[in-house]
């Protein structure tokens, strides 16, 4: 099984597996949580400018690009915008920049072309190992900012 990676609203940074088989995306969405009903694809800047992620698709290996996946519609059924936003994943997304922040949980996957398109995959090996450490260092930081209030 591949790797995935998921971002809380409590600047949590975990290694997840990807889910294979039928069943994947509803899983996708359980991992999202708060009653996911909806995952919008998001390619997030920084998340290739600033950690170093793969942004397009290497010589056809899937996962070597990753993107970000999210409720879309988190917003109507979030109990408070303050306490979800996710503060890792709206600055892979530079919402500093345009003020739409990423709420609840956020899965880094890899992107894998397929029939006549493109879908979700574990991220490769090569992307984890890169990026994981990355998210992990703003995890580090996020909380011990939170220790210094």
């Amino acid at each position: 099984m591949g790797k995935m990676i998921l971002i809380t609203p409590n600047n949590d940074v975990k290694e997840l597996e990807y889910p294979e088989g039928k069943n994947s995306w509803r899983q996708l969405q359980e991992h999202i949580g708060n009653g996911c009903s909806l995952l919008e694809h998001v390619v997030p800047n920084r998340l290739y400018t600033k950690i170093g992620g793969g942004s397009v698709i290497k010589n056809n290996e899937p996962g070597s690009k990753v993107s970000m996946l999210v409720d879309e519609e988190f917003l109507y059924h979030c109990n408070n915008i303050v306490s979800d936003m996710n503060h890792i994943a709206s600055y892979l997304y530079e919402t500093d920049l345009h003020g739409c922040p990423i709420l609840g949980n956020a899965l880094i996957v890899g992107e894998k072309y397929e029939d006549l398109g493109i879908s979700f995959c574990a991220i490769s090996d090569e992307q984890f190992n890169l990026i994981f450490p990355r998210l992990k260092d703003c995890e580090k930081k996020l909380k011990e900012e939170r220790e210094n209030r």
